[in-house]
């Protein structure tokens, strides 16, 4: 039996950095997806979930001040939103259901920890891996860009998708509707500072996209719940640079 879990993910196999495409109500800049989450995953569709109650923080943005990361801050205050305008208790949601099963950031597994530093490495990597995966682009590289009329094929999408990475991507679309993708990762050591692989999903499925007439559809920016700033998105996209 293995003793010390603290250098590889278990009991899981692979990470997965998944985003957002909210179009009604609208989130985030129109020419950019958002952030859902870093999430360990079983490799067979299934996950781990709220893994330590005594870790269930209602103070994600206090936390990220008191380490003084207020790069990361102002970054999920433009990336990573809440479709209903509550950007704090979607963070605290997401760090209570997956960060707290991510067994790499348990406390035990730091030298010298300080309380809570874990939240701090999770949401630093999570916003750092998805700086790098501009699925926006992805996609418009591959001519898929938002439309009211036009529709896209499966494979156009994975294929534009997999492109940048050499891997496969995993899609998932509500009503026939892309809204959001999955991006798989192999983790040599912790997710605090290993090396994050990409990798071909495993034991995901297409989720509910057909594969004709998938629907990309432009944001409905009049419904944005909170309003976004191009100077506050030109900021974010600087600070980007330093994940």
């Amino acid at each position: 039996m293995i003793q010390n879990t603290c250098c590889f993910n278990s009991p899981g196999g692979q990470l997965l950095q998944t985003q957002f495409w909210d179009t009604d109500p609208a989130t985030g800049p129109a020419n950019h997806w958002t952030v859902h989450g870093l999430w360990p995953d079983h490799c067979d569709g299934t996950y781990d979930q709220y893994c330590d109650e005594n870790r269930q923080y209602k103070n994600i943005t206090q936390i990220l001040e008191s380490f003084g990361r207020y790069d990361i801050l102002d970054y999920m205050r433009i990336y990573w939103k809440d479709d209903g305008g509550n950007d704090e208790s979607f963070w605290e949601h997401e760090w209570g259901k997956h960060g707290t099963c991510i067994n790499t950031l348990d406390p035990n597994c730091y030298i010298n920890y300080q309380p809570q530093e874990e939240v701090v490495d999770f949401f630093a990597q999570a916003v750092h891996l998805f700086s790098t995966l501009d699925t926006y682009a992805f996609l418009r590289a591959g001519g898929i860009l938002p439309s009211a009329t036009q529709t896209y094929t499966y494979n156009d999408i994975m294929a534009a998708l997999n492109r940048p990475r050499g891997v496969n991507a995993t899609i998932e679309c509500y009503d026939g509707a892309l809204d959001e993708v999955y991006y798989s990762f192999d983790v040599r050591g912790s997710v605090a500072n290993g090396q994050f692989v990409p990798e071909n999903p495993v034991g995901e499925g297409t989720n509910g996209c057909p594969m004709t007439g998938i629907k990309y559809l432009p944001k409905n920016l009049s419904s944005y719940p909170t309003p976004v700033s191009t100077s506050a998105i030109t900021a974010a996209t600087r600070m980007a640079k330093l994940f």
